[in-house]
């Protein structure tokens, strides 16, 4: 049994990678830059915003005196408009609702201010009584710190981390937390090779694995 679960964001309930590609080119045209392909921005997501950008740079040649104000700019973009591609996966909300009973969280490296922003465009603001987001603290996911901060201020007690990637699964083993592995998220390394309690592939399975 559990007293609650904690969710990462981007990857495990929403597919924003969309609106991050959208939001990096929107970057690079204002640069003069090429594009970069969906998939080349897809695999830059799971670090936070900083290292988003420290991934274009490399990718672009963008000088590295510009990462403080590319990430400004990226962060007031998504808080401007921040889902107009972003979806729930399939499944999500019903899961969601399915646990309504127990307190649910947020930990992500999403910085807050794009976190709140995209879940009032979602209609999902009052979903979760714990946003850790990217910024909350001075070090970000793999670290441990913000994971065990949002099981203490979720009540502390046993929990359950659901995420989809390499960053969460080195989080909630350095967290000593079991994880729920979303198997249809950014990870690129196999299931297997990734710590994890229990993984799905459809969140129509999730809930009856947090029971």
């Amino acid at each position: 049994m559990v007293d609650a679960v904690i969710f990462d964001l981007d990857g495990t309930l929403v597919d924003s990678a969309p609106d991050i590609h959208s939001g990096v080119n929107e970057l690079l045209a204002a640069e003069g830059v090429a594009p970069l392909a969906f998939a080349t921005v897809r695999s830059f997501i799971g670090g936070g915003v900083a290292v988003l950008i420290t991934r274009v740079i490399a990718a672009t040649g963008l000088p590295a005196t510009r990462h403080a104000d590319l990430c400004s700019r990226f962060i007031a973009r998504y808080e401007h408009d921040p889902g107009g591609l972003t979806r729930p996966y399939d499944g999500v909300e019903a899961a969601l609702d399915a646990l309504a009973d127990l307190p649910l969280g947020l930990c992500t490296n999403k910085p807050e201010g794009p976190t709140r922003a995209l879940l009032a465009h979602l209609g999902w603001s009052g979903r979760f009584s714990v946003i850790v987001g990217g910024d909350t603290l001075a070090v970000r996911k793999p670290d441990p710190a913000p994971l065990a901060l949002a099981i203490q201020q979720i009540g502390g007690g046993p929990v359950l981390f659901v995420g989809d990637s390499e960053v969460d699964a080195e989080t909630a083993h350095r967290a000593g937390v079991p994880l729920l592995l979303f198997s249809g998220g950014y990870r690129s390394t196999p299931v297997a090779d990734l710590a994890h309690r229990a993984a799905f592939d459809h969140w129509q399975d999730m809930p009856a694995l947090v029971r």
